[in-house]
């Protein structure tokens, strides 16, 4: 099985920390050359030197804000007009902050969709022609199992993942004759900073303690508990790599088989 990403340059957003990260550190280990993009330069320069490096890979980073699409597109331009490279995007962000759908507000829904959709557009539009040049393109996008089954109390990001999904689709019907896949990776409950977040807000509502409501969220899943970030990384990374090449426009949910639809 080939899984050799040497002389493949990845970029990959929301790469200081949880699953972004463990995707690029996955990545770097089958040997590809890692641009990371997060708004955080001095997080961004720690995450560079914890990446594999074999001696002969070249990692990076670019500074973008996602809550400001025209920073993302001035930021990436920018990349490419100085020779950037690109054959593997993973398009990954922050997920909006929870609440019942009746109680979104027109902004909170404009700014998700900015963020996510948008900006994910902007990414694949200047990184599309380099892929097609190099005769190699990977386009995965992190989303979330509410693509399959809406979760309680996380209205707008049910909504927006569901257009990223549709978006994502559309995509891999087009880009797929020119050798481009798209897919989507579904992370179930991952023990991540946004994790903790969530579990928070619930602790606030409830009552219960984080640590409480984390083993509730494990005994969802047939494995009874929540998955590493460093799980669904690697299966960022295989969808990455040559041996998946004939896998496109599909959800590959990450979480242990808590959805209950097919």
């Amino acid at each position: 099985m080939n899984l050799d990403l040497k002389g493949k340059t990845a970029i990959v957003c929301g790469s200081t920390q949880g699953i972004g990260k463990a995707a690029a550190e996955e990545l770097s280990k089958l040997g590809a050359n890692l641009v990371l993009i997060a708004r955080n330069e001095e997080a961004l320069q720690a995450s560079v030197t914890e990446l594999v490096n074999s001696g002969d890979q070249a990692h990076s980073y670019v500074v973008a804000d996602f809550s400001n699409p025209q920073n993302v597109k001035t930021a990436i331009d920018s990349y490419v007009s100085e020779g950037g490279d690109c054959h593997i995007l993973i398009n990954n962000t922050g997920g909006p902050k929870g609440g019942a759908i009746k109680d979104a507000t027109v902004a909170e829904f404009l700014s998700a969709f900015n963020q996510h959709l948008i900006c994910n557009h902007i990414l694949m539009q200047s990184l599309t022609p380099l892929m097609i040049k190099n005769g190699y393109g990977r386009i995965i996008n992190v989303i979330s199992t509410s693509v399959k089954q809406p979760l309680p109390n996380l209205g707008v990001s049910n909504t927006i993942r569901g257009a990223v999904a549709n978006w994502s689709k559309t995509l891999a019907n087009e880009l797929g004759g020119y050798g481009i896949t798209v897919n989507n990776v579904l992370p179930g409950a991952t023990n991540t900073s946004r994790l903790k977040s969530i579990a928070g807000v619930k602790s606030e509502l409830t009552g219960q303690s984080v640590d409480d409501i984390f083993s509730e969220m494990g005994a969802e899943s047939p494995m009874k508990r929540i998955a590493e970030p460093e799980e669904v990384g690697a299966t960022i990374a295989f969808l990455a790599s040559p041996a998946a090449g004939y896998i496109n426009g599909i959800n590959v949910p990450v979480d242990g088989g808590r959805t209950k639809s097919l």
